[in-house]
């Protein structure tokens, strides 16, 4: 923070730059504090709890593979918890993902084949009967960056593949800006392995939402800030942004607040 006061950085807090933000999932030590919540069973904030994950495979595995095995791409695979169900029932898969900590309990735990990438420049490979991005990580990109994951899909995919999304409906993205700000306390959690406190403000502006976590550890002066962004579609938006797809089909998600798009190459 250095001459900073705390006051100083929250008054002046919206005074940044316009650039999309990320978590950083890449980074060693997060990668390994947010591998603990794709695990838990007590929420579903990173990964679902392993029985709807369970409903979600089965209905993919049955509506949109037919029952037959298929070769799949799964994007933003994070532990392997869909992909090892997948290869179970008779399917080859092969995963994504930016976090090593992810990547390396999926290989050590869970069948299929797992590679640390970036799925905006990384490369897929090709004939893939399936290619997978759910639970509302397309809308976690800058709009440009979306984009060109669907285009490096659709060129993944043999001919007659398909790709899935999940993505969160409109109503969601802006039901998230319009959260009150609140904080916690937390002897160590997500954000910090250290006693810390963490404020959290959720905005929508430049028409996208923005969540902003200030973590202040105790005997740490710095305040450490994380932003998530999240961009809002409506669906003729996401139909022109899959216009090299035919047909496009709209799906029920067994979450609330999100759907799920079938679009084929």
């Amino acid at each position: 923070m250095g001459d900073q006061s705390l006051l100083d950085v929250l008054l002046n807090r919206h005074n940044t730059t316009a650039e999309w933000q990320k978590i950083p999932w890449h980074d060693p030590d997060f990668s390994r504090r947010m591998l603990a919540e794709h695990l838990s069973q007590d929420h579903d904030l990173a990964s679902r709890r392993y029985e709807i994950i369970d409903q979600h495979v089965d209905w993919i595995h049955r509506t949109i593979l037919d029952a037959q095995p298929a070769a799949i791409l799964d994007l933003g695979c994070g532990p392997g918890l869909y992909m090892d169900r997948l290869v179970k029932l008779g399917h080859t898969c092969t995963g994504i993902d930016f976090s090593p900590a992810s990547i390396d309990y999926a290989r050590r735990n869970h069948a299929g084949t797992y590679r640390l990438d970036n799925i905006v420049t990384g490369d897929y490979g090709t004939g893939f009967d399936l290619v997978m991005l759910i639970y509302g990580e397309l809308n976690a990109f800058a709009p440009e960056d979306a984009q060109r994951i669907i285009d490096k899909t659709h060129r993944a995919l043999r001919p007659g593949g398909k790709l899935l999304l999940e993505v969160m409906s409109s109503e969601t993205i802006k039901q998230m800006a319009g959260q009150p700000p609140t904080w916690y306390t937390a002897e160590s959690g997500l954000f910090s392995d250290h006693p810390h406190l963490c404020l959290q403000e959720s905005r929508f502006e430049s028409g996208r939402q923005s969540t902003t976590y200030y973590v202040i550890e105790e005997d740490n002066e710095d305040i450490q800030t994380y932003t998530a962004m999240h961009h809002p579609c409506t669906d003729d938006e996401y139909r022109q942004m899959l216009d090299a797809f035919e047909p496009v089909i709209f799906y029920p998600s067994p979450t609330d607040g999100f759907f799920c798009i079938a679009a084929t190459k």
